[in-house]
């Protein structure tokens, strides 16, 4: 018996999806080679969507003068757009999407479906109630006073996701955890819709934050959410082998040495951070968390270290990518980028479903 991440006892299948008998050390090398291609090219995909939100707005800045300023800044108008507007937007875009698609592939491995979503955990539903009663109750109208209410909203409920279903004599299995996060989500957006459709202040606040927004987001929000996601990040990296492992059933995740409830609890932990922080930040966003994974794992296969990293990059890509569009689409004046994201994931998703060729978790 080995590790996670070695060979099993039988000799038959490797946790990280490699099959054993297969020798050829020039496949597992050809493998490896694609899944480098794979994260060089999607770094270089991330760098342009980062230079075209800095250049691209109500107002286009030339590319070689973004970067020119980018470097010297020379306190004209350009200069100030970019360094105050742009440049905490675009930080703010590659934080929130790396966190967005790295939750999803948790969640997908997680509950062992590659169409699951980091909203099936109830953490957008518990961030959007916390939201609406600070609203109410107290009167906050800041998204940097309520972004620590919807924090708190979305691990209190994916801390009652985790007790729901891991209630009675069984374990805390994938299909437990999404049948409760399907009652938590439904009950939680009840209440939401309840309180919001009593109050107009709660209205009026309430529908700026719910369709996700880069516009206006400050160094100081980037500074509180960062942390949270840093630390989520680095979670999930440290619980990549043992859902690897995971991937082959509970049972044998378990021969193989894995403690399974420590795993769930620390890979809920750890979407709770990702995904809490950034639906605090900008409001919920769909599709992102859902697609990416579901990219990543067809470029460089099921091996979870993979995928996480790559969904780093490809999340980043993304919502940066879709807020590039959302600001230019309609200029001079701009669209939410959630509603983009949203229009761009939604059909992109149902064809890779009708062509049939879903990559296994």
């Amino acid at each position: 018996m080995s590790t996670a991440s070695g060979q099993t006892a039988s000799g038959q299948i490797r946790p990280d999806g490699v099959a054993a008998g297969r020798p050829p050390q020039r496949q597992l090398k050809r493998s490896t080679r694609t899944r480098w291609l794979a994260l060089i090219g999607t770094c270089g995909l991330l760098f342009l969507a980062l230079l075209l939100s800095l250049s691209f707005g109500s107002k286009d800045i030339a590319l070689d003068t973004t970067w020119a300023l980018l470097l010297a800044p020379d306190g004209s108008t350009e200069s100030t757009v970019l360094h105050e507007l742009r440049l905490p937007r675009t930080l703010m875009g590659l934080v929130v999407g790396a966190a967005l698609g790295v939750a999803g592939a948790l969640m997908q491995s997680l509950t062992r479906n590659p169409l699951a979503d980091p909203g099936i955990l109830g953490i957008n539903a518990g961030a959007s109630l916390a939201v609406v009663l600070s609203v109410a109750l107290i009167g906050m109208s800041s998204i940097f006073f309520y972004l620590w209410f919807a924090f708190v909203g979305a691990a209190v409920a994916s801390l009652a996701v985790y007790l729901l279903g891991a209630a009675g004599k069984q374990s805390a299995t994938p299909t437990r955890l999404a049948l409760a996060g399907v009652a938590i989500s439904a009950a939680l957006s009840a209440l939401t819709e309840a309180v919001v459709l009593s109050n107009q202040a709660v209205f009026n606040e309430f529908r700026l934050w719910v369709s996700g927004s880069l516009e206006g987001r400050s160094f100081d929000i980037i500074l509180t959410v960062a942390p949270f996601i840093v630390l989520g990040l680095l979670l999930a990296l440290a619980l990549a082998p043992s859902l690897n492992a995971l991937a082959l059933g509970v049972e044998k995740g378990r021969s193989l040495g894995v403690r399974v409830r420590r795993t769930q609890v620390l890979t809920m932990v750890a979407v709770t951070l990702l995904c809490g922080s950034a639906t605090a930040a900008i409001g919920p966003v769909a599709f992102v968390g859902l697609a990416v994974p579901f990219l990543a794992r067809g470029l460089v296969g099921s091996d979870q270290r993979w995928v996480l990293a790559l969904s780093v990059l490809l999340g980043a890509t993304w919502l940066l990518g879709a807020d590039v569009i959302a600001r230019t689409i309609v200029r001079p004046e701009e669209v939410q980028v959630g509603i983009v994201a949203a229009l761009i994931g939604a059909p992109f998703f149902v064809a890779l479903v009708r062509r049939r060729k879903i990559p296994a978790l």
